[in-house]
């Protein structure tokens, strides 16, 4: 088990790497420089040069890679010329509220999921399988902002139930706690994610349902509850554990459209707000976040998988 998490964060490390190297190329080539932005477009070019000397950018295109990662592993991921503030700043301002509506759309999402996927495993080919099927298609073919959209129109437009935008405190306890302006991206996101997770847990289910030692508790006359509970459920949940890993950084892409609909304040609409206002040390930073989440959601994945199932052996 050591060699083998030493071996995959070896690895991890190594991807990561290649990750942050080709996007930092890929933005150098666009965005070479922030002088023009921060001393204006009249600037003369010796003082671009004299600009470029003092803050990094005068060297050659591996020398500054090298300053940046050399920042990025003492905890200083950029400055934003155009908001005049650092990227860990602004991070800082924006994670807890990405991360709570990330948490709140994922466990909502497998509350609905797992019991959602047995029912239709153990219900196969039934009405209400068919009924499953056919909203899981839909919502997972749907475009997000068409789902987002259709939900503001019905529930915070024509019933005015529910508010259109999400939450604007930046009071993580605040936003927690106002559930009109919150319910709408929660649940929406949390819709789409079960959209996928219930295919695949009602395939596990189904697969589980027919091994031996289900029929034999069936056989003994054990009741039903009780096998779907002990025997089923475990079993049957070993594969949500390796797509909740894989979903970790699958939400911090998806929260951008979602924050971006309902305007809510968080890494994604700070992502897409720097994708239009061309603000490439905050896009570097945000590539480089998704790239160590999806290492870290893969391995955590692999870990719990030995935890929830000791037949596996990672060597």
């Amino acid at each position: 088990m050591t060699v083998y998490l030493l071996r995959r964060c070896g690895t991890s490390i190594v991807v990561i790497i290649g990750i942050s190297i080709f996007t930092f190329l890929l933005l150098h080539t666009v965005y070479p420089s922030p002088a023009r932005v921060v001393l204006g477009q009249r600037a003369s070019l010796a003082a671009i040069a004299q600009w470029n000397r003092v803050n990094g950018f005068a060297g050659s295109v591996f020398q500054q890679y090298w300053h940046y990662m050399y920042g990025v592993l003492h905890g200083n991921l950029g400055y934003s010329f155009k908001l005049n503030q650092s990227v860990v700043a602004l991070f800082d301002e924006r994670w807890a509220r990405s991360a709570y509506l990330s948490g709140a759309s994922l466990l909502l999402a497998l509350l609905i999921a797992i019991p959602l996927g047995i029912y239709q495993a153990v219900k196969r080919n039934s009405l209400g399988d068919n009924v499953a099927t056919s909203l899981a298609f839909t919502a997972y073919a749907m475009p997000d902002f068409l789902l987002y959209l259709i939900a503001i129109q019905i529930f915070a437009l024509t019933f005015r139930v529910l508010g259109y935008e999400a939450s604007q405190s930046t009071s993580l306890l605040t936003v927690m706690g106002d559930w009109r302006d919150m319910t709408l991206p929660i649940v929406c996101l949390a819709l789409l994610i079960v959209a996928g997770f219930s295919r695949y847990m009602r395939s596990a289910a189904m697969d589980t349902l027919a091994q031996d030692y289900i029929k034999a508790a069936r056989a003994k006359g054990l009741p039903e509850r009780l096998v779907l509970y002990r025997h089923l459920l475990r079993n049957a949940c070993l594969p949500m554990i390796t797509l909740v890993g894989l979903s970790i950084p699958a939400l911090l892409a998806g929260n951008l459209i979602a924050e971006f609909v309902f305007n809510f304040n968080g890494l994604g609409l700070l992502f897409y707000n720097s994708l239009q206002n061309e603000d490439y040390p905050i896009l570097l930073a945000y590539t480089l976040v998704g790239a160590v989440l999806t290492v870290l959601g893969n391995l955590l994945a692999d870990v719990a998988l030995t935890v929830a199932d000791p037949r596996i052996r990672l060597t």
